[in-house]
């Protein structure tokens, strides 16, 4: 089974996880039920990084943390950020943080973290200005890129938000390191999109790797799902 279309996971979590492992038992997954398990929670993050990846720093407010927003970033020494849980998707309770703001945010992140973990992150300044590239790759091997833009104003790209997306000719650079990222993993994955950021060193960092419900823009580049489909053919035959 190939899972790539549920859009909600993260809104129903619970239900998502136990679907899963009921599918555990029922059918080969594509990727595997380990990798998507991993996927699901951004603390994954934090295991690539400690394979040698290098990643939009993170500090994870675990579930039921009672410490203001202004004393984790004592804590961080980051002064402009963006919050959000660590399962997620679409900018779900993402808020981007300064100090004006950190105490009216204390009032809609407080009672979140009753339910659920957070993640700080600081601001990265190259998103409004130059985008966010989603490079996507299978078994390994780089086939394409897009670059999304958040609208004038805004630091979010996703199409929901107004975020738009272009063609995008990924460097050399960019190719190596997103298919060490994939490589990184316990498991390569059958199919993933590597989400890269420029931080504020003006280095590649990465924002996000979709595993669970990737957008991977087949129609910018149609070989690509023949790649796909050779690497699960050739999985199948074993």
């Amino acid at each position: 089974m190939l899972i790539r279309e549920t859009w909600d996971y993260f809104y129903r979590f619970a239900e998502f996880s136990n679907w899963l492992d009921q599918q555990r038992t029922r059918t080969q997954l594509i990727n595997s039920y380990d990798l998507l398990k991993w996927n699901g929670d951004k603390h994954y993050l934090a295991d690539l990084e400690k394979k040698g990846i290098r990643i939009v720093p993170s500090f994870y407010i675990e579930q039921g943390d009672q410490r203001t927003l202004a004393e984790l970033h004592k804590i961080t020494g980051w002064i402009e950020t963006v919050v959000k849980p660590v399962v997620s998707g679409g900018a779900r309770h993402t808020y981007r943080l300064n100090p004006d703001n950190y105490e009216q945010h204390d009032q809609i992140i407080a009672p979140l973290l009753q339910k659920e973990a957070f993640m700080l992150q600081p601001f990265m300044n190259s998103v409004p200005e130059k985008g966010e590239v989603s490079h996507m790759v299978f078994g390994g091997q780089y086939t394409h890129s897009v670059l999304k833009k958040a609208k004038s104003g805004d630091y979010r790209v996703q199409d929901d938000w107004g975020g738009t997306v272009h063609a995008y000719t990924a460097s050399q650079e960019e190719i190596t390191y997103v298919e060490k990222v994939v490589k990184a993993c316990d498991e390569l994955p059958f199919y993933a999109r590597v989400d890269v950021v420029w931080d504020n060193t003006g280095e590649l960092a990465l924002g996000e790797l979709e595993l669970i419900e990737p957008e991977l823009w087949f129609r910018e580049c149609p070989a690509a799902a023949d790649v796909l489909a050779e690497k699960i053919a050739d999985f199948v035959k074993g």
